[in-house]
C-alpha cells in the first residue's frame, strides 16, 4: 500500500491517541535492487507484498547486475539483491545475511522489430554481417551469455554497440535503432507483437540462473526475508512462470 493513501488519516493521528493493535498508521518502506530482466514480475510481486503487507512500501531499482551488486557490497541503503547470475552475486557476498537462493532461470533469444525491416528469418542473418545486432555489455549476465552464444555459434560479425543492460538492447531494437539484438526469452515475451523472435542455437547450453538474497544493511531484516520468501514461493514462482522464466 503506498504512502499517500495514508494522507487522509494524518489529522485523525494527530488528534486520537494511540491504540492497543499498534502498526496500523506506521508505514516501513523496503528496496529490492534487482535485474532489469525482472521489471515486470518484481514490479508484480512489490504490488503483491505491500497488499500482504499493509503500511510497507517496497521501492525497486533496477539496473545491470553487476551494478546493483556493487552498489550493494558499498553499502548502499537497500533490503534485497537479486540478480541474473550466481558469479555476479557471489561477488556481493560481502553485503548478503544468509545463502542466496535460486528462483529462476532464463535462456536467450534474437529479436527483431515487429516489421523485421532487415529481412532476418534465423540466427544465422548475424553471423557474418550485413545486418545491424545489438547485445549487453559483457560485464552484465546477459553481456557474457551472449559472448558465450556468439562463440558457440562462430559469430564473425561484431555487434553494433554494447549496451548496459537487457533493456536498454531491446529498446534499440523496437525504435528500430538496430536490425536485431540478444535478449532474454523472458524479455521477448513481455515486448509481445513489438518483436519478432527468433531461437539461438546453443541457447539451452547456456542457462543463466537467478539468485536472491537479503542484505545485511537492511533496515528490517524481517521484511527483507519476508519478500525473499515471497519470490521463492509457489505464488512467486507462478509470477515468474507466468512471464517465461524457468524453474530453478
Amino acid at each position: 500500500m503506498r504512502l499517500e493513501k495514508y494522507a487522509a488519516l494524518s489529522a485523525l493521528v494527530l488528534l486520537l491517541p494511540l491504540t492497543g493493535c499498534g502498526g496500523g498508521d506506521d508505514s516501513s518502506t523496503i528496496t529490492v535492487l534487482a535485474a532489469a530482466s525482472l521489471t515486470g514480475t518484481f514490479t508484480e510481486l512489490a504490488d503483491q507484498f505491500e497488499k500482504d503487507h499493509p503500511g510497507v512500501d517496497v521501492k525497486l531499482a533496477f539496473d545491470s547486475s553487476a551494478t546493483l551488486a556493487q552498489q550493494a557490497v558499498d553499502g548502499a541503503p537497500a533490503d534485497v539483491l537479486a540478480t541474473a547470475d550466481t558469479s555476479t552475486m557471489d561477488s556481493a557476498g560481502p553485503a548478503l545475511d544468509g545463502e542466496p537462493q535460486p528462483f529462476a532461470t532464463n535462456t536467450m533469444v534474437l529479436v527483431t522489430p515487429a516489421d523485421n525491416p532487415a529481412g532476418i528469418t534465423g540466427f544465422d542473418a548475424i553471423l557474418n554481417g550485413g545486418v545491424t545486432y545489438v547485445v549487453c555489455v559483457d560485464t552484465a549476465p546477459c553481456g557474457k551469455v551472449a559472448a558465450a552464444l556468439l562463440g558457440d555459434n562462430d559469430v564473425a560479425a561484431n555487434p553494433a554497440s554494447l549496451d548496459v543492460d537487457v533493456k536498454a538492447v531491446l529498446a534499440k531494437v523496437t525504435s528500430g535503432e538496430a536490425d536485431a539484438g540478444i535478449v532474454y526469452a523472458t524479455d521477448a515475451v513481455a515486448a509481445g507483437d513489438a518483436v519478432q523472435t527468433f531461437d539461438i542455437p546453443h541457447a539451452s547450453d547456456e542457462v543463466t540462473s537467478y539468485p536472491i538474497a537479503a542484505l545485511k544493511q537492511s533496515g528490517d531484516a524481517g521484511l527483507a526475508h519476508e519478500f525473499v520468501d515471497l519470490v521463492l514461493s509457489d505464488r512467486g514462482r507462478q509470477v515468474l512462470s507466468d512471464a517465461g522464466f524457468g524453474s530453478p
